[in-house]
C-alpha cells in the first residue's frame, strides 16, 4: 500500500538540510529503484521553486510499504529525522486515484 510521509521542517533548519541531504535522497533512490516510490520533494518555504536562504517548511514522500508500521519505521530512520531537520513527522494510509 501507499503511505505519505508528511514531514515538518524544524525552524532555521536549511544548514542541517544540506548536509543530510545526500545520505537522505540515497534512502529515497533506493526506494525508487524498487519501484516503490510515487513521488517525493520538498516545500519551499517561499512562492519559488528555488527558494535559497529561505529554505524548505517541509517534504512530502508518498511510497510503498507492506504496512503502516513499516512505512513509520522508515520514516523514523530519516536522515533527515536524524539531523533534526525535521520537528514532526506523519505518516498516513494514502490512496492513489489519479493519474491512473
Amino acid at each position: 500500500m501507499w503511505y505519505a510521509i508528511i514531514a515538518e521542517d524544524t525552524p532555521n533548519s536549511l544548514d542541517k538540510r544540506l548536509a543530510a541531504r545526500l545520505e537522505h535522497l540515497k534512502r529515497l533512490q533506493a526506494l525508487q529503484e524498487t519501484g516503490r516510490l510515487l513521488l517525493a520533494g520538498p516545500f519551499p518555504a517561499i512562492d519559488s521553486t528555488d527558494p535559497g536562504a529561505a529554505g524548505f517548511s517541509g517534504s512530502l514522500i508518498v511510497a510503498e510499504f507492506s504496512n503502516l508500521a513499516a512505512a513509520q519505521e522508515w520514516a523514523n530512520n530519516d536522515p533527515f529525522v536524524i539531523a533534526n531537520v525535521y520537528q514532526r513527522v506523519t505518516v498516513k494510509p494514502f490512496r492513489k486515484t489519479l493519474p491512473i
